[in-house]
C-alpha cells in the first residue's frame, strides 16, 4: 500500500485521468473530491462490497435456474 500525506487543497493523480483532492479535514473525517471519467465507477468500499455480494448471489441464482431448466428438459425428452 502506498501511503501519501496531503494537506487540504492538495491532490494525487492516478493514471492519466483520475485526480483525488483533499477538500477538508474536520476532526476524524476527511472530505475528498474525485475527478474521474464518467465511465469509472466510484463507490464507498462498503457499497462496493454490497454490490459485489448481490452480483454473486444473482449469478448463483441464474446458474441454479439454468441447471433446473436443463434437468426439466432432459426429463421431457
Amino acid at each position: 500500500m502506498l501511503v501519501l500525506t496531503r494537506k487540504p487543497n492538495e491532490s494525487i493523480v492516478i493514471g492519466n485521468d483520475i485526480e483525488i483532492t483533499v477538500l477538508a479535514i474536520e476532526g476524524e473525517q476527511i472530505k475528498l473530491g474525485i475527478n474521474a471519467p464518467k465511465n469509472v465507477d466510484i463507490h464507498r468500499k462498503e457499497v462496493y462490497l454490497s454490490i459485489q455480494e448481490e452480483n454473486n448471489k444473482a449469478s448463483k441464482i441464474e446458474t441454479n435456474l439454468l441447471e433446473s431448466l436443463n434437468a426439466f428438459f432432459k426429463k421431457k425428452s
